[in-house]
């Protein structure tokens, strides 16, 4: 630390607490949308609740790669405009630094930032995105133990239907069970029992045992009249199905890694559609980290209000091209990988029109006295809020007489 003075230090104190903490208020909100509708799926499921969390663990990297650049830019924002309305940028303007020079600490969190980003897209996120799929398949297969729900019907082997009305103490005690067991020679078995639980069988993970209370069972065997026994205890063998194992990773583009998707990508001995849609999206990772370096300069040029003035359109319209480029790029990763456009110019064109536009408003603070990129929106939101601000004057106040205006006019 010793590289930076104390105007640096101060930058990256104002700096470091709003990226912290929009990072985490972004993370959060993406994380509790997601968790509602992973405790739903899971609930219906019948699965486990512990498997949410471990599904929203895997998430992570994939919210943190939008989060990281949203949290920079932001608190690089913040940070000037708190500069720029105090009048402390004007101070420091005046005594010969630069913009440029201001940008230094900045410059330096996005290179830190933009490396943890490139890991991240590069190497955990597909990792971590095939063990999410890996989890919602056990869960859907019952491999967590998520194959029987409560008050519904549950095929098990083609031959065995079984339905439990209520479950307590987590599973281990059943209520209201009816099973309906058949088997090759035509006879069917149904079972109904007051209360059960299932029990593990030493020796044979394959079958489990359906201890039942109090109960009866109807045998109907073709050709014969059927039979009832009552019964205060009875076990049941039930077969379980057997569940396939999960693929190995790299079903989907966003399963590979950086190397894996270069080599995918310019291997000509790979299918044309797997090398287009390797190329779509090796492009897509790399432009969505490239772009953080345009950051620094974005924020400065929109963190700026004009004199005399503590408007804050600049915090809100970046904040929009920041979200409209992510999707820009996830539209045209899309549709490059069907085959349907060039994955370097539907990538790397809206980059490059992203970049120039960026430098232009940069441009404009830094070198242009009193140049305002978004002057004319400055204006124009200032002609909508007053046009409101009436608006609302005259419902509150009512119509103005004709008298009163002829005199306050005169």
């Amino acid at each position: 630390m010793k590289f930076l003075n104390a105007i640096d230090r101060y930058i990256l104190r104002l700096v470091l607490m709003p990226m912290f903490g929009i990072f985490l208020l972004a993370a959060s909100l993406l994380v509790l949308d997601k968790m509602l509708r992973l405790f739903d799926f899971v609930a219906t499921e019948g699965g486990p609740i512990g498997v949410v969390f471990k599904m929203l663990a895997n998430l992570l990297p994939e919210y943190a790669s939008l989060a990281i650049p949203l949290g920079l830019m932001l608190g690089i924002l913040l940070a000037f405009r708190k500069l720029a309305t105090s009048s402390e940028l004007d101070v420091m303007r005046a005594v010969g630094l630069s913009y440029t020079r201001l940008l230094r600490v900045p410059y330096i969190l996005t290179i830190l930032l933009a490396g943890l980003n490139f890991a991240i897209v590069g190497y955990l996120q597909p990792l971590s995105r095939y063990y999410y799929e890996e989890l919602n398949y056990e869960l859907k297969s019952g491999a967590l133990g998520a194959s029987i729900k409560v008050g519904e019907f549950t095929t098990l082997k083609d031959r065995v239907a079984l339905r439990i009305d209520e479950s307590r103490d987590e599973g281990r005690r059943l209520i209201g069970i009816f099973a309906r067991v058949a088997n090759d020679k035509g006879q069917v078995l149904s079972i109904s029992a007051r209360e059960g639980q299932f029990l593990a069988l030493k020796g044979a993970p394959d079958t489990i045992i359906l201890r039942l209370d109090n109960g009866q069972i109807i045998q109907d065997v073709p050709g014969k009249d059927p039979r009832v026994l009552t019964f205060t205890r009875h076990d049941l063998p039930v077969e379980l199905p057997q569940i396939e194992k999960f693929r190995k990773r790299g079903g989907q583009d966003r399963e590979y890694l950086l190397p894996e998707l270069m080599h995918l990508g310019w291997n000509k001995g790979v299918p044309e559609e797997e090398r287009v849609s390797s190329q779509a999206n090796f492009n897509y990772r790399m432009v969505e980290v490239i772009m953080m370096l345009l950051l620094p300069l974005l924020a400065v040029a929109l963190a700026i209000p004009p004199k005399r003035s503590t408007s804050a359109l600049g915090l809100f319209v970046s904040i929009v091209l920041v979200v409209a480029y992510h999707k820009v790029n996830q539209y045209a990763a899309d549709v490059a990988a069907l085959g349907k456009m060039n994955p370097i110019l539907g990538l790397w064109g809206p980059f490059a029109l992203f970049a120039a536009l960026i430098v232009w408003m940069y441009w404009r603070v830094a070198y242009v006295p009193g140049g305002q990129p978004l002057g004319w929106l400055e204006k124009g939101s200032e002609i909508v809020v007053k046009w409101l601000k009436s608006l609302l004057k005259r419902r509150r106040h009512g119509p103005v007489l004709p008298e009163i205006a002829s005199e306050d006019a005169a």
